[in-house]
């Protein structure tokens, strides 16, 4: 088998899973309990709050823990629009961001909020320029994301937040979901940015764990409000095993990313290099510092994108068409942003790679992409 849906979700590592048992056996207390073992579960999960911290060169306290990237996106979203409302009611984002972010802000429209949704070039990136032109005296939030889930642009960021020194009252968030690890924290980490999304089966740690960088002195609305754990601002019992999981993971990601990144890089570009030999193929994602190492998006023109995920499926190479949180619903919104017909666009497939795959498995799918090729012509005639 050849998995190569890592941006859909990884696998759990079996060292994380081991650290998730060995909590969930061992230490169930909860950790706003008052006695020891409510005292021994807040302490681990204080130090897994620590390791990240530490991981990301931030304060402890600045790290909050979630249920993942959706969650994320939706706390700083509505948490910055319950929380200024008063000072105003416009937001700023891009025309490419994931669904959990784009459909909030569709709700909050539905409430009286006004959008921009900012345009983007042929290679799916926003213009800076074009945040500044945005900005009004009533925008309360900028949210862009690092690197976009369908093709891997990675945006501007650190041209954004320069722009944003000029508006300190504006909300700045980045969704960095398909960022974290992969050699790029320049790019969705500056003194401008406010708060980060993260979530944590994108990196082999277990579903349903996430964190937000929320940068000191930030203010955001809750959007569970329950006890007052993660110190007021995400009601629920902490979920322990999962939250110490998803930090071991974490750890072992940053050990490895320099040699993960350059492994990936070479093996995207093995497979570009192969497919944009052939006519019907339009290759979407670059392979320099403009694009994530480990995402590539292109179309076999003329086929749909789930009938060649299909395909590939037949010979266990697992693949996917854009982000799996819209690939059921045939959306296509970045390929749409960037002016690229329905036509080609609903034939698009995404490839994401991760630690796992190797040169090896870049030419088994060429080889069994030249088969699929070969049979998808007859049927174009």
């Amino acid at each position: 088998m050849i998995y190569m849906d890592n941006s859909a979700t990884t696998q759990v590592l079996p060292d994380v899973l081991a650290s998730y048992n060995k909590v969930s056996e061992q230490i169930w207390g909860n950790p706003s309990s008052l006695h020891q073992m409510g005292e021994v579960a807040a302490n681990l999960l204080q130090q897994s709050r620590q390791q990240i911290a530490n991981l990301l060169g931030v304060k402890r306290d600045e790290i909050v823990f979630t249920s993942g990237g959706s969650e994320g996106d939706n706390w700083v979203i509505k948490g910055t629009a319950l929380a200024k409302q008063k000072f105003g009611k416009h937001i700023i984002t891009s025309s490419v961001e994931h669904a959990a972010v784009r459909n909030t802000m569709k709700q909050l429209e539905s409430l009286g909020f006004e959008v921009t949704y900012l345009p983007v070039d042929q290679q799916g990136r926003v213009n800076p320029a074009d945040v500044k032109a945005a900005l009004r005296p009533d925008t309360i939030l900028v949210s862009v994301m690092a690197v976009n889930n369908e093709i891997g642009t990675v945006q501007p960021i650190g041209e954004i937040g320069e722009i944003l020194k000029a508006h300190p009252k504006v909300h700045f968030m980045v969704d960095a979901v398909q960022a974290i690890a992969k050699g790029m924290d320049a790019v969705w980490f500056s003194d401008r940015v406010d708060f980060v999304v993260f979530s944590g089966h994108k990196y082999h740690a277990p579903r349903g764990t996430g964190f937000v960088y929320v940068k000191a002195g930030r203010t955001l609305a809750p959007l569970i409000n329950g006890g007052g754990q993660e110190l007021g601002r995400r009601g629920g019992t902490e979920n322990t095993p999962a939250m110490v999981a998803m930090a071991r993971a974490l750890r072992i990601a940053k050990e490895q990313e320099a040699k993960v990144v350059a492994q990936e890089r070479a093996i995207k570009q093995a497979i570009i290099d192969h497919v944009s030999q052939f006519e019907h193929v339009k290759v979407f994602s670059g392979n320099d510092a403009g694009f994530a190492p480990h995402i590539l998006c292109f179309a076999i023109v003329g086929v749909r994108g789930e009938t060649i995920v299909h395909a590939f499926e037949k010979h266990d190479i697992f693949i996917s068409t854009t982000s799996a949180c819209s690939s059921k619903k045939a959306e296509t919104s970045t390929l749409s942003a960037m002016g690229v017909d329905q036509h080609v666009a609903e034939s698009a497939v995404r490839i994401s790679l991760g630690d796992q795959n190797t040169m090896a498995d870049a030419e088994e799918f060429n080889r069994v992409f030249d088969e699929l090729y070969s049979n998808f012509t007859k049927i174009m005639g």
